[in-house]
């Protein structure tokens, strides 16, 4: 059996995994040329529907109010180390799908990682709706991406089926939470993990990598997917 490549799962409307994307594409840009993007989301209710009938579960419950006021704290604090100005969205009824499926929209164009860069300032910098198509099919258009065919992601169905396929692929590989890297058997969770994650791909010691100061700042911290699988740091 073919050996699987480094992965990296991220997801567009967690804060913690776009303070890993700022770290990777900062410190360590070739980890970011390096291992595979797997972008994961909270399904709506068409793909839960999908995802049961293909036998898969996702690892998630519902947030405490307690702990979504605590990221709000948290991850405020983690932009200001990393020097980042951050505008709070205010989610309405998301469909995390219309972001996530239009991601591959840009993946199959070879644009996924601009893509990506770009979705994370409208959301956290800009503080766009990215449920919104028409925000979506906007960045796919400064990208010169098929807009129409990005705004209208979560409609098309091959789309939404190869959606299922990797939601149900994380499952596979233990994802309980995002950033969550993989590495052989090896896997790396939160954006403390960062620097872990960058050593194992590298193959050399922890203490080889240096650990940025806003890094080091989370160390105590973890992470939570969304709904909730933990604490915070990682993956909210």
């Amino acid at each position: 059996m073919a050996k699987k490549p480094p992965r990296w799962y991220f997801s567009l409307r967690s804060p913690y995994s776009w303070f890993a994307h700022h770290d990777l594409k900062k410190h360590h840009p070739d980890v970011l040329d390096s291992v595979r993007w797997i972008p994961f989301w909270e399904p709506d209710a068409r793909s839960r529907e999908l995802l049961a009938q293909a036998g898969a579960e996702l690892p998630l419950v519902p947030m405490a109010r307690e702990k979504n006021f605590y990221i709000l704290q948290d991850a405020r604090r983690l932009a200001e180390d990393r020097g980042l100005d951050v505008t709070w969205p205010i989610d309405r009824e998301p469909v995390w799908e219309v972001a996530h499926l239009a991601y591959l929209v840009a993946e199959d164009a070879g644009k996924g990682k601009e893509f990506v860069d770009r979705v994370y300032r409208a959301r956290w910098q800009e503080s766009q709706n990215i449920s919104d198509p028409a925000v979506i099919g906007s960045i796919a258009d400064e990208l010169g991406l098929d807009a129409d065919r990005a705004a209208g992601a979560a409609d098309d169905p091959r789309l939404r089926a190869r959606g299922v396929d990797i939601l149900a692929s994380s499952v596979r590989d233990g994802l309980f939470g995002v950033p969550f890297f993989v590495h052989g058997h090896d896997k790396f969770w939160g954006v403390d993990r960062v620097a872990a994650f960058v050593a194992a791909l590298r193959g050399v010691p922890r203490s080889a990598v240096a650990v940025p100061e806003a890094e080091a700042a989370a160390l105590p911290l973890m992470a939570e997917a969304g709904a909730d699988a933990g604490h915070a740091g990682g993956c909210g």
